[in-house]
């Protein structure tokens, strides 16, 4: 009998073990505005956001385990130039065998959103945590703006970002000749239309985002609002996978945000997001910022990570907001 009471206390504690590790809850980083991560093929995650004065970067398995991984700074800003201040929105990917990292810079001489552009980042290095990384230089991009992306479909490298057009943030697309250089094809696919869109300062699209449905219509997921709004959140663009993406009639625009702020959760601002899998493919995840308390601005927004489904007419149901109490299964 006293090797049973001994065993049964153990095979218990092993098994709540193994459930707090088999589980998480929000924010995955405390500090975490802009979050983006790539899932690699070498079976790792590689995070970035937000830092201002430099770019990091983290490696994990395990997303939900940020705040015990020590990242890697992969470049400072220059004293002067173009890039030389307020290093917004990083995002890495890997293209044709290289390492790319897009990133917001301004010009400290004459910070603003006049000086704001998109930069681009090269590592040939297998491991982007090593090796040296190359100043590829400002994209070509018709307007001064925020928040660079790419992605590649049917064989073709687009860009996306969020330009300043007169007194508003749209966004536009473009396809490129190379990871730091667009064709001569950039267009506006939408500009702010609806209340949730604009706040008292200014009217913003912005962070616009890529994602393939299971079925036959292509995504682009952006913020809309402002980061210091409690109202900011995502707003969505369909077009079917046939279409020209590089045209603007054929993205349908979707009247009412997709993904929003929750008071009941107390969840304010969820925004600037990106989207990953989980490490077998099988699961989609959403990762954004917000904040768990109203009126702070842009201050205080941690990286979140929430699981999302696809509808039956294959359109992304992202659900609420999870309250920071929420536990669930890691990806």
């Amino acid at each position: 009998m006293r090797s049973i009471y001994i065993f049964m206390p153990l095979v218990f504690l092993q098994v709540c073990i193994g459930q707090n590790r088999d589980t998480f809850t929000n924010p995955i980083l405390q500090d975490g505005a802009d979050p983006y991560a790539y899932l690699h093929e070498d079976d790792y995650y590689y995070f970035m956001a937000t830092r201002g004065n430099r770019l990091d970067l983290w490696r994990t398995d395990d997303l939900t385990q940020l705040e015990s991984v020590i990242p890697t700074t992969i470049w400072s800003p220059p004293e002067t130039g173009p890039n030389s201040c307020c290093i917004w929105a990083p995002e890495i990917y890997y293209i044709d065998g290289k390492w790319y990292v897009y990133y917001t810079g301004s010009d400290k001489a004459d910070e603003g959103d006049q000086s704001r552009f998109v930069f681009v980042l090269e590592n040939s290095s297998a491991n982007p945590m090593e090796g040296e990384w190359i100043d590829r230089g400002k994209v070509n991009t018709k307007f001064n703006g925020i928040d660079g992306s790419v992605f590649q479909y049917k064989g073709i490298l687009y860009f996306l970002y969020s330009p300043y057009v007169n007194d508003h943030s749209d966004v536009a697309i473009a396809t490129m000749s190379n990871p730091w250089t667009l064709n001569d094809d950039e267009s506006i696919l939408a500009a702010p239309k609806y209340d949730w869109e604009k706040t008292e300062d200014r009217s913003i699209l912005e962070g616009p985002m890529f994602l393939e449905g299971p079925k036959d219509e292509v995504f682009i997921v952006y913020s809309a609002g402002a980061c210091w709004d409690d109202n900011y959140s995502l707003g969505m663009l369909a077009a079917k996978k046939d279409s020209d993406l590089l045209e603007a009639a054929s993205w349908k625009r979707f009247p009412k945000a997709v993904f929003e702020m929750s008071k009941e959760n107390q969840v304010y601002g969820p925004g600037h997001h990106g989207f990953t899998t989980s490490r077998d493919g099988k699961e989609n995840w959403l990762i954004f910022h917000a904040k768990d308390t109203p009126a702070l601005g842009c201050a205080q927004r941690s990286a979140r990570l929430q699981h999302f489904k696809w509808q039956k007419n294959g359109r992304p149901d992202f659900g609420i907001p999870w309250s920071l109490e929420r536990k669930a299964q890691k990806p």
